[in-house]
């Protein structure tokens, strides 16, 4: 059954019971934007809480969650009652949630964070409730807070407007923005910054904009250190027309958004990340060379600033792909397919086949190319497409090609147990991605020949 069909379901089964159900959040904001939307909230008015989940369970399997409120999963569906927010501690469960199904939908909507995600819509009735003037500053293109007096209780709302703003392309009211840039972000664990930060990056067509709006705030100097270095940070005008590294790095990360959207979700966070953190290392190595601005070694340099990048954030491994390790490779190599592209003749099979080991080829191209684009002027970004089909001709494109020898090729040999074992599997392998050894039979007589040759040196 279709999601929105599901609620209706449960609204008209709520009305028979006695009570109300309207559609609220994102899920009403975004259809009136003509936008796609999956995620479906309902906030149930008129029925307790034990009454409303019997209902519930009625019409399905019921999953409750959530610690200070209880919030009732039906299928996809977020259901609740109506609840106000008081603040009580420090940090984004500092709060005491009180659910009230009597509570007016004019005080339930005042706990929401900005008027366009105050809008209710009745399912049933095709009625918008909207007692903030969401719809107004949806026709203005505006993110306003519903509640200026509260809005800095959750100071998680300055990274919620960052993004939205974002995704939206929706200016910032001028009051908003003055509490926001007042607001101390020193609560929020990482978890929370990341999770709104992967929406900028991964759910806005120009993730650029919030990246703006974020130095604005001064979100940028607070939370990312390492990207407040980029600005002001000169290059070659040359090969860089448009700037400095702060608007280099901003219409990279809107280049390679535009190069994601067949990739699974760890690797789109690969990509973006890789292009976030690319030029890291350029503050500390740029200088004026012959009256050139140059940024030699900036690739390794940026390995330990993208590093303390990715420990704020606490990104490692997602769904089991080590992205971790992909965004540094991309760090480290982002120049080598252009690089390679001008020395091609002198670039061997060896030489992909070794990336390959420190960095998914395909992604690379891809920031590569991003790299290359997101500069003003014209440029030949030609050397990606030549770089990615040299990896897929020879099968590197994702992984380095599996080892063909094994250790237990090696103890069958008569190899004892011990250091030798990988000592020579290390060997043997650097044969094999010098393409001189091309399947397993070869690497067994190499093998031979290896302990054949040890052997008869020890016995001179």
């Amino acid at each position: 059954m279709p999601i929105l069909d599901r609620a209706t379901e449960i609204a008209l089964a709520v009305r028979e019971a006695g009570g109300r159900a309207l559609l609220v959040g994102g899920w009403v904001r975004d259809s009136l934007l003509n936008l796609e939307t999956k995620d479906i909230d309902l906030e149930v008015y008129g029925l307790p809480a034990t009454t409303l989940r019997t209902l519930l369970e009625s019409l399905g399997r019921v999953d409750a969650v959530g610690e200070s409120f209880t919030v009732y999963k039906l299928d996809d569906i977020d259901i609740t009652l109506p609840r106000t927010e008081s603040k009580i501690g420090r940090g984004h469960r500092g709060f005491e949630v009180t659910g009230d199904p009597w509570l007016p939908i004019e005080k339930a909507a005042r706990r929401r964070d900005f008027t366009v995600n105050a809008i209710a819509w009745d399912p049933l009735t095709s009625e918008y409730l909207d007692p903030h003037g969401g719809r107004e500053d949806l026709n203005l293109g505006l993110m306003r807070a519903v509640d200026i007096n509260t809005f800095a209780d959750d100071s998680l709302r300055v990274l919620r407007a960052i993004q939205l703003a974002a995704r939206l392309n929706f200016k910032l009211d001028s009051s908003t923005k003055q509490i926001c840039k007042e607001i101390s972000l020193n609560d929020l664990p990482a978890e929370r910054i990341w999770g709104e930060l992967e929406k900028l990056l991964l759910l806005a067509h120009r993730p650029s904009i919030g990246f703006v709006l974020a130095r604005e705030l001064g979100v940028v100097e607070k939370l990312f250190p390492e990207l407040e270095a980029l600005v002001g940070c000169p290059q070659e005008p040359e090969w860089h027309p448009e700037g400095d590294v702060w608007i280099h790095t901003l219409m990279v990360v809107d280049q390679a958004r535009k190069r994601i959207s067949d990739l699974d979700f760890p690797q789109r966070v690969a990509v973006m990340l890789g292009a976030v953190c690319h030029d890291f290392g350029k503050p500390s190595t740029t200088a004026t060379i012959d009256g050139r601005i140059r940024s030699l070694n900036h690739e390794a340099a940026g390995i330990p600033p993208t590093e303390v990048f990715l420990n704020r954030l606490n990104i490692w491994t997602l769904k089991r792909y080590d992205v971790r390790h992909q965004i540094l490779g991309l760090v480290a190599n982002h120049l080598k397919p252009g690089m390679w592209f001008k020395a091609s003749d002198r670039v061997g099979d060896g030489a992909f086949r070794r990336l390959a080991q420190k960095v998914d080829l395909e992604l690379l191209a891809r920031l590569a190319k991003s790299d290359c684009l997101g500069r003003t002027g014209k440029f030949d970004c030609s050397a990606m497409e030549w770089f990615l089909t040299r990896a897929r001709a020879l099968g590197v494109e994702h992984n380095a090609p599996p080892a063909l020898l094994r250790g237990k090729h090696l103890l069958a040999l008569g190899l004892e147990p011990g250091p030798s074992v990988g000592k020579l599997l290390k060997q043997i392998y650097e044969s094999q991605l010098d393409g001189k050894i091309s399947s397993e039979a070869e690497a067994i007589s190499e093998a031979k020949r290896l302990l054949s040759s040890v052997k008869s040196s020890k016995t001179r």
